[in-house]
């Protein structure tokens, strides 16, 4: 059977589809299972922050619980799948397809060229969907803070509403749980040369908090649309988040997580900010309904 890249359907708020299965792998502790199309979203192997969706799916009259759903790469000339951070290639390599992989408990039941229905677990995905989105409105909210007497010269990166990019220069991780964020970031020297201000944004972290959190609530007045624009229908094809929050410019930000799809899905965003030590700072996002 010819094997193409997954078409994917994780931003177009579809949570069930037919597929036919195009590889099955097997190993002691999972089978692998490779579809045309796949509702699901799968934890990136570069970028972790986004977790996989749970789900199941139905097949010859039997149900099978998704236990996992990871990005695959196969070798088109050998038939050989790598799956997550065993991938030795980059997206879009001659020769090679990007998949996802959703991981079953070991089953022999499940046969390459079979149509099977793919259910992901609707309500979880939108919890993620809803603290990845809220992740997004609340850097842009801090950026936009701390770009109002934090910097003490021009910054190089601006953000898509055209401030000065902290999110990007000091981010050092960030993950989604359901209606939460938490991104981790970095003072450090280089960020200092840079222009910020990092002693007093230390010391103005209350304030700074306060001031995020009343911009938050501001924008979620706005009856506004969040968008994904997706440049092709594969999972290495460029998606960007998109949403007017009256900024003067629409923020669009790449991004291939999941996420809500408007700004009325959220009651509230708080903000949290905690100075874990002199170069720790961690932002807490916390989504109410």
């Amino acid at each position: 059977m010819r094997i193409t890249a997954t078409k994917t359907r994780f931003c177009h708020q579809t949570w069930q589809l037919e597929a036919q299965i195009q590889l099955v792998q097997h190993n002691t502790e999972a089978t692998y299972l490779v579809t045309d199309m796949t509702p699901f979203h799968p934890v990136s192997h570069i970028w972790p922050d986004h977790p996989a969706d749970k789900g199941r799916l139905k097949a010859s009259g039997a149900t099978f619980e998704v236990i996992d759903c990871q990005v695959g790469a196969i070798e088109l000339s050998t038939g050989e799948l790598y799956v997550g951070t065993v991938i030795p290639v980059k997206r879009d390599a001659e020769g090679w397809v990007f998949v996802v992989v959703h991981v079953l408990s070991p089953t022999e039941a499940i046969k390459v060229g079979e149509s099977i229905l793919l259910e992901v677990d609707k309500e979880y995905q939108l919890s993620l969907s809803r603290g990845h989105s809220a992740g997004h409105l609340a850097f842009l909210a801090l950026n936009k803070v701390l770009s109002e007497g934090y910097w003490r010269k021009d910054a190089d990166r601006k953000d898509a509403h055209g401030n000065y990019d902290f999110n990007s220069y000091a981010q050092e991780t960030s993950f989604v749980t359901p209606d939460k964020c938490l991104d981790t970031y970095r003072l450090g020297k280089t960020l200092r040369k840079r222009g910020l201000n990092s002693a007093d944004m230390l010391s103005d972290l209350k304030s700074i908090e306060q001031q995020v959190n009343v911009l938050l609530a501001d924008w979620l007045k706005r009856d506004v649309v969040i968008t994904m624009d997706c440049h092709g229908e594969h999972l290495t094809d460029s998606r960007y988040w998109m949403c007017d929050l009256g900024e003067g410019k629409i923020a669009v930000i790449p991004c291939g997580g999941t996420h809500a799809s408007h700004l009325s899905e959220f009651g509230s965003i708080q903000v949290q900010l905690l100075e874990i030590d002199a170069q720790i700072v961690e932002m807490h996002t916390n989504v109410t309904r």
